[in-house]
């Protein structure tokens, strides 16, 4: 499998995955910097997302849909803060939609990814922090570890 480890640590608020691909750097930066491979990949298989806007530069903002099987749509976007080509991007995950979701109401994530070629590979190690550790208790019941284990596992595929 893909990820090779996953850690929630209370004491740092964060949500921590790794994981191994047998590619390039390069290809791996791939799967961030272009919407339609993020698409294949973000979001558990029964969830997929839908980029409907990815501006992948300093400032710029992405915002997507994720379809449930039952029809439900939740809504997200990013707000990219860091990039530096091909080992690292840091942005904001947030929450969009009705003004009665809930989820919206949460503070963003910060979300860090590291790329670094190991042997003939590459690893990825993606850090999610949170605002505080009601927040990261409440992704962890939503299933976010879960679903982000699952969303990781794709990336395979789309490299291939």
């Amino acid at each position: 499998m893909t990820v090779i480890t996953s850690d929630k640590d209370s004491q740092a608020l964060t949500l921590t995955f790794v994981a191994e691909f047998d590619a390039s750097a390069d290809r791996v930066w791939q799967v961030w910097q272009d919407a339609r491979q993020v698409e294949r990949w973000w979001g558990p298989p029964t969830w997929p997302a839908t980029f409907e806007e990815h501006d992948f530069t300093v400032g710029g903002r992405s915002r997507y849909r994720m379809n449930g099987p039952d029809g439900q749509e939740t809504r997200g976007w990013w707000r990219i803060t860091a990039v530096e080509a091909p080992h690292r991007l840091e942005f904001d995950d947030g929450f969009d939609g009705e003004a009665a979701d809930p989820l919206v109401a949460m503070d963003p994530a910060h979300i860090a990814v590291t790329i670094e070629e190991i042997g003939e590979g590459t690893r990825m190690t993606t850090v999610a922090s949170y605002p505080t550790a009601q927040q990261l208790d409440t992704v962890v019941s939503m299933g976010v570890v879960e679903g982000m284990r699952e969303a990781l596992g794709q990336i395979d595929g789309v490299l291939a």
